[in-house]
């Protein structure tokens, strides 16, 4: 294995053996192993046992109902699994974007909001019945300028800031 991985003393069980296959499977979804690990720290802090509260989505990428059912499992099944287990299924999900996913942001929007992938960084996020208003007010971190609207580009901006807050607290520790 000859990646450096940035988070993996997140990785609370079976660490070589996830390691291993994130980068399988990173590599078999063209994709850096650092997105798919940034992506799954931001989501659930690399636990596959993650419940959102407000949502009800679990695991590593935080699986919606709906999501679960379309992969052929439910979310108690993917709450049962461990982190190798649910990877099968972390898989099995993002293999749709195969080819799509270019960059951190890309990987996160195909998680969080799939219609912004490879759109403009102006794209704003909302759907037929889902505001933007709302988008922004349930995730207001993204919502950069606090103008009541997510554009791709303010995803793209917070995942940079992030991802150099997470580099250099581990770095310092």
């Amino acid at each position: 294995m000859g990646i450096n991985f940035i988070f993996d003393s997140y990785i609370k069980n079976n660490k070589e053996a996830f390691k291993a296959k994130v980068e399988s499977l990173s590599s078999m979804l063209i994709i850096d192993p650092n997105w798919l690990m940034s992506v799954m720290l931001l989501e659930s802090s690399l636990n596959p046992q993650a419940i959102n509260k407000i949502t009800g989505a679990v695991g590593l990428i935080q699986f919606m109902p709906a999501t679960a059912k379309e992969l052929g499992v439910t979310l108690d099944q993917l709450y049962d699994m461990d982190n190798i287990q649910q990877l099968d299924y972390v898989y099995k999900y993002l293999s749709r974007y195969k080819g799509k996913m270019n960059n951190l942001s890309d990987v996160y929007l195909s998680v969080f909001f799939p219609a912004a992938v490879n759109k403009s960084n102006d794209y704003i996020l909302q759907t037929s019945s889902l505001s933007a208003a709302k988008i922004a007010a349930q995730n207001p971190a993204f919502d950069m300028d606090k103008d009541g609207k997510v554009t791709k580009g303010e995803i793209e901006s917070f995942l940079q800031n992030w991802l150099k807050k997470k580099r250099l607290y581990l770095s310092r520790n």
